[in-house]
């Protein structure tokens, strides 16, 4: 069995040169890509994404997934003109070689189910045309927030993939255990983000209500791990999310608090009997 992790890099720096030095500086291969130089990813030209791949690469880095914002926002969106944002999304994984694209299920819209399910059957619609997955994640406000959501959204729709974040069901004050028995196993990947649930307090993996120990002990097949640190306001996280960033931890910067989160997630990896051979953990 083999992990790889991967992780948001512009977390350490907004800059793809301070990304790149992030990730060879902690040992990861894999980028989850969501802010190039100070631009949310789907804004990138064809041009600029190009030149960022060719960079990516000649420095050893995979892109893994793009961290699109793509489905954060109002249910009532016009989805026609807004599937320009889907198809720009496809386009740029298939320039970066990824088959994977984050996203999520809407905001006010825990009373439009029927809607939001249309919505992402045409998501996946549009996915599949481009040969890449829509990995659905868990976020607090949309209204694939909690367990049950989540769950009824996964069956409900065909070929859409999901990724667990354990910690955004933390702030949505989600029994930890329920989600993990019921939606870990069906995660395509995982975000590795640990939080209290008390005070919505963002904390390094391992040290917060997550149970981000007994994930990853749970885990049978080969997996990736994207490390999302959260640990620091970093450049862009209020473009991404309305509410304050909580820390219980100080960091002196972007890059320490960034090494902070990689250093926790790979302890973990280790009390569950892997070992980090060449940028990849196996038992």
């Amino acid at each position: 069995m083999e992990i790889k992790l991967s992780a948001f890099a512009d977390e350490a720096n907004p800059s793809l040169d301070g990304q790149i030095k992030a990730l060879k500086n902690n040992n990861i291969k894999l980028l989850e890509i969501r802010g190039v130089d100070g631009k949310n990813i789907l804004d990138l030209t064809d041009e600029e994404a190009k030149a960022a791949f060719t960079k990516l690469s000649s420095n050893g880095i995979k892109v893994w997934s793009i961290g699109s914002p793509i489905g954060k926002v109002d249910i009532n969106t016009n989805f026609e003109e807004y599937k320009k944002k889907i198809i720009r999304a496809c386009e740029l994984a298939n320039i970066f070689q990824c088959q994977n694209i984050r996203m999520f299920s809407f905001f006010k819209a825990y009373n439009e189910k029927n809607k939001v399910i249309q919505c992402l059957k045409e998501m996946v619609a549009i996915a599949n045309k481009y040969g890449v997955k829509m990995c659905h994640e868990n976020e607090k406000e949309i209204y694939g927030d909690i367990e049950p959501r989540c769950t009824e959204i996964l069956n409900a729709v065909d070929g859409l993939y999901y990724v667990y974040d354990p910690a955004n069901f933390l702030q949505c004050k989600q029994d930890p255990r329920q989600s993990l028995k019921m939606l870990a196993p069906r995660a395509h990947y995982y975000h590795i983000k640990d939080a209290i649930m008390a005070t919505g307090e963002v904390v390094p993996p391992g040290k917060g209500e997550g149970l981000l120990q007994e994930l990853i002990n749970q885990i049978k097949d080969d997996k990736v791990l994207t490390i999302e640190p959260h640990l620091k306001v970093f450049a862009g996280y209020s473009n991404m999310d309305n509410t304050e960033l909580k820390n219980k931890y100080t960091y002196n910067s972007n890059e320490e608090a960034f090494d902070a989160a990689v250093s926790h997630a790979k302890q973990l990896l280790k009390n569950a009997g892997f070992h980090e051979v060449d940028a990849c953990f196996s038992k």
